[in-house]
């Protein structure tokens, strides 16, 4: 495993999950036509350009079913993929490779996908302080390998999960009744040391926010022009977050509004994959 690979401790019992499905009760019967002794190499090449991330699946996977394959990786997560780029070279019983294929393929294609769709969205930001984030509109059981994904595409992240940070949006704020009670609460309940974000809908919500205290700001389905302006209302004073179905036409015009963030939950919840092949 290198810096950039989901720890073993997290993917493996995602992948040993998604074999079982794969192999049922029966097995792999496919793969017990062949003779369990005949070894040989395949080659994984991606079919299409993209951002390499989840590489770390073939590995696992395989030592999962045969730890007697061994993967040579010719590329780091984080790579810009050509068409025909070769990825990774496999050896060993080809009974083993061709069971453990589906379930790795099915998370590099998944997670290069939205490496490549984040990458798209960063260039978008080109020339701005603007930086990407992803949501947690992800993948139940996936979050971390979709997550690390993101970085690998020049995205960062937002909250992994609830327990990261306060997110005040429009109904904590109508069940304390203002945006002022909310973050006071917050503020009582977990000190300095936690941040808070507030979701704001208009602008008046916006000078609230600033007021009370907020640390972030978030921009919730305000246009262009709405959006330059909460910016100017906050002037440095808590950072700011653009929000709700963005899309890469739209994003250079937000980024130039000098807002700190985009949040866009496309990344993980809508991203095409890759198109990667293993062949002999």
């Amino acid at each position: 495993m290198t810096s950039n690979q989901l720890p073993r401790l997290i993917a493996e019992p995602l992948l040993r999950t998604a074999l079982g499905e794969d192999l049922g009760m029966a097995g792999d019967l496919t793969a017990r036509l062949l003779d369990p002794k005949k070894t040989g190499k395949a080659f994984l090449r991606a079919r299409q350009s993209g951002v390499l991330s989840g590489i770390e699946a073939a590995a696992i996977t395989c030592n999962l079913v045969d730890m007697s394959i061994t993967i040579d990786e010719k590329h780091p997560n984080g790579h810009a993929l050509e068409k025909d780029d070769l990825v990774a070279v496999l050896e060993g019983p080809l009974a083993s490779i061709f069971t453990a294929e589906r379930t790795f393929l099915n998370i590099i294609q998944r997670m290069s996908g939205i490496a490549t769709s984040t990458s798209d969205f960063v260039r978008a930001t080109h020339a701005t302080h603007c930086r990407i984030l992803c949501t947690r509109k992800t993948t139940p059981g996936l979050r971390a390998w979709e997550k690390q994904a993101v970085r690998h595409g020049g995205g960062i992240n937002h909250r992994f999960g609830l327990s990261d940070g306060v997110m005040l949006k429009d109904n904590h704020i109508a069940a304390h009744g203002s945006i002022t009670v909310a973050l006071a609460e917050a503020r009582k309940i977990y000190g300095p040391m936690v941040k808070i974000e507030v979701e704001c809908d208009h602008h008046d919500q916006v000078a609230e926010a600033v007021h009370a205290g907020a640390d972030v700001i978030m921009f919730d389905n305000m246009n262009v022009e709405q959006v330059a302006k909460a910016v100017l209302m906050v002037n440095g004073r808590a950072a700011t977050e653009a929000s709700g179905n963005m899309t890469l036409e739209m994003v250079p015009k937000f980024a130039a509004t000098g807002v700190d963030y985009i949040s866009v939950g496309r990344l993980t919840h809508s991203s095409p994959s890759i198109d990667l092949g293993l062949d002999l």
